[in-house]
């Protein structure tokens, strides 16, 4: 295994057709590449010629500690960390490529040192963060929901009764549900930012970056409104890999004639990746987050499917502080 820096057309060239994040495409990379802390690199791990492994890491420093970190703390990215495209569907082998990937670059990126602090939030489709342990990291399981949404009417079926009831009832209210640009983006935003302060809680995201996701990120983005008599009524910024649509920014609670207006956007969303998806081979909602008590009490109504992903980080007691800061900047990833 060898461990090179890539450049941004040999990462867009190799990405896979299927299994990679929204964030892991090369338009976000060049966006967070702009507006995160520290530098952006690309690193590929190649067997002979073939490209078999990728990552994208940013590197920051802080007060004499190198934070290595995928993804960028405080950018309310769900989670970026390691490609892994083998050319052999046997296990073993896939397992191989996997293990050397994960110890050449922990090794080329010095990660043992006690002035070096990982933190690496792998995809859902990474399923083996072994390795990581292995090589002195320490691993845990984060989880998010994500829904089949190829087919609306039988999905409602598996919505708890009070969800159904909602849906039901607001499709007989005067309510318009559209998509909309920057101006419709910014008033998400703005109110999504309003909500968190509310709550006296950290929000990372400024309106600059997130009106680069929604310019640069093209048909990648779409963003959600709903109205009555020409008042808006809430929004939902959403977000598309090749196989999922993300609940991204947006949703703050209100209701309209006792309907909640997140549930109707939802199922907006819903719908339109089984009718009317910005890329054919989107087929799952993805609610962001299943990590807060709170949260999932009402993510739970869809019956989406607990999904988990890992977190790998250094550890040890000096480690504490770094990742005490880096977790605090980054809990916008489960919004209100």
């Amino acid at each position: 295994m060898r461990i090179e820096r890539l450049d941004r057309d040999t990462w867009a060239g190799a990405l896979p057709e299927r299994g990679f994040e929204v964030f892991h495409t090369p338009e976000a990379l060049s966006v967070l590449d702009r507006h995160a802390s520290g530098d952006c690199h690309l690193f590929g791990g190649y067997r002979g010629e073939q490209l078999v492994a990728m990552v994208p890491l940013f590197v920051r420093h802080v007060g004499g500690l190198r934070i290595v970190s995928s993804p960028p703390p405080g950018m309310a990215v769900p989670s970026l960390g390691p490609l892994v495209m083998p050319t052999s569907p046997k296990q073993r082998k896939r397992e191989k490529v996997n293990r050397e990937f994960t110890a050449e670059l922990l090794e080329a990126l010095d990660a043992d040192s006690p002035r070096t602090f990982v933190r690496i939030l792998c995809p859902p489709d990474y399923t083996d963060p072994r390795p990581y342990r292995w090589n002195g990291l320490s691993v845990e399981p984060a989880f998010t929901y994500r829904l089949m949404a190829d087919d609306p009417d039988e999905l409602i079926d598996s919505f708890s009764r009070s969800l159904r009831r909602e849906i039901r009832s607001g499709m007989d209210l005067d309510i318009d549900i559209g998509t909309a640009g920057i101006r419709g983006g910014e008033r998400v935003f703005r109110e999504t930012a309003a909500r968190y302060a509310e709550q006296s809680e950290p929000f990372g995201p400024e309106w600059p970056y997130v009106r680069d996701v929604i310019e640069e990120f093209g048909d990648r983005c779409r963003v959600y409104v709903a109205r009555a008599d020409g008042d808006h009524l809430g929004g939902v910024i959403t977000l598309f890999s090749n196989d999922a649509a993300y609940y991204w920014l947006g949703g703050t609670r209100a209701t309209h004639e006792n309907v909640s207006i997140n549930s109707l956007l939802h199922w907006r969303i819903i719908n339109d990746i089984a009718d009317d998806p910005p890329i054919d081979s989107v087929n799952q909602y993805d609610l962001v987050g299943a990590n807060t008590e709170q949260l999932c009490r009402y993510k739970s109504k869809f019956g989406g499917e607990l999904t988990p992903y890992y977190v790998a980080e250094s550890g040890g007691m000096a480690m504490d502080v770094a990742k005490s800061g880096y977790q605090l900047v980054n809990r916008a990833v489960d919004r209100f």
